[in-house]
């Protein structure tokens, strides 16, 4: 691992441990060059992910694109970070369990709009209006009345 302060690449790990989310390992570093201290973080990838985009083009998977993605509809809501990252991990192992590389950018909106709205509908509805690229506030009212459970007095 190349030293972030002085661009040595012989670093030394003076501690590794599972990280909080128990999807990587937390390793803490040393220089020996400049005798900086740093932490990285490992993570386990089953495959290389290509997302298929709506209009045909094929890009890597990057999982900093969802989670910022996924930070951005749940600003301001009362959602724990960890919470996040454990969410962001389990969707990427789900997408990596699906069996494919290829992976429609379709699915991956699907999948995250299963699992905002199980955490907070604010969120899903923000998520859901970038996604499906609503023009127009009728297209919100649309989307919520949708969300509002029917009274059998209707």
């Amino acid at each position: 691992m190349r030293c972030p302060f002085c661009g040595n690449i012989d670093t030394q790990v003076k501690d590794s441990r599972p990280a909080e989310d128990h999807v990587s390992i937390r390793r803490r570093r040393f220089c020996p060059a400049c005798g900086g201290r740093f932490t990285t973080y490992e993570r386990v990838q089953l495959r290389d992910l290509v997302v298929i985009k709506k209009n045909g083009r094929r890009e890597a998977f990057d999982r900093d694109k969802l989670e910022r993605s996924i930070r951005i509809a749940l600003q301001k809501r009362p959602i724990e970070p960890d919470r996040v990252d454990q969410m962001v991990s389990g969707i990427v192992r789900r997408l990596e369990s699906l069996g494919e590389t290829d992976v429609p950018s379709d699915a991956i909106g699907q999948i995250v709009m299963e699992t905002l709205a199980r955490i907070d509908t604010v969120a899903y509805v923000r998520f859901a209006s970038v996604y499906k690229n609503f023009q127009a506030a009728d297209d919100f009212e649309e989307f919520v009345s949708e969300l509002r459970p029917t009274s059998a007095d209707d």
